[in-house]
């Protein structure tokens, strides 16, 4: 078993929480673990990125070679696109639909969409919206967590211990808020066509 994971977005928008849901998820699993961050102009609302790589066999570098992620989950799409040339031809973009126009020339949203639809295996999900439903628009991260969870080799139960080891300390009403995002995600997953 192995997985690489690109994940990307915007400084603020939750990727350094989804990357340790995803470690702790694959620490308590016994497998080995290897993660680097790049934070961009966080603070600022420039890119951020991470690799994550995981794997039954020991890993030798936390970085991920051009054209070998099996997954680019992405909170933003254009964001989700910057990292296309990692990506390997079976690999799945799932991204969340709704751009974070930080940039004058940011391209109209329907152009950067054709762009990820264009993507063999992808998934463009309306994370912002389902988060907002839920009442809880600070989610939208969970949202896209759980609809590439197919794709992380981590079983929801696996995910759910892992959201209680990383939000415990923050109490239950947290932790089952982004429970209820990661389910609705994954929900939105199964239904997109």
């Amino acid at each position: 078993m192995k997985v690489d994971i690109i994940l990307a977005g915007v400084g603020g928008q939750g990727i350094l929480s989804i990357a340790a849901i995803i470690g702790s998820a694959a620490v308590a699993k016994g497998l080995y673990m290897k993660q680097a961050e790049v934070h961009g102009m966080s603070q600022r609302g420039g890119d951020v990125q991470s690799h994550l790589r995981i794997s039954d066999q020991p890993i030798y570098s936390d970085l991920i070679p051009l054209g070998q992620a099996d997954l680019i989950l992405a909170v933003e799409p254009m964001e989700a696109l910057r990292y296309l040339p990692y990506l390997s031809k079976e690999g799945w973009v799932v991204t969340n639909k709704t751009p974070f126009i930080n940039i004058g020339n940011y391209p109209e949203p329907e152009q950067v969409w054709k762009q990820v639809e264009a993507i063999k295996n992808h998934k463009l999900i309306d994370a912002d919206s389902i988060a907002k439903e839920l009442g809880n628009p600070r989610a939208m991260n969970m949202v896209v967590l759980g609809a590439a969870s197919d794709y992380i080799g981590i079983s929801e139960e696996e995910l759910k211990g892992a959201v209680a080891a990383v939000f415990g300390r923050k109490g239950e009403a947290v932790v089952n808020a982004n429970l209820t995002a990661i389910a609705a995600g994954y929900d939105a997953a199964k239904k997109y066509c």
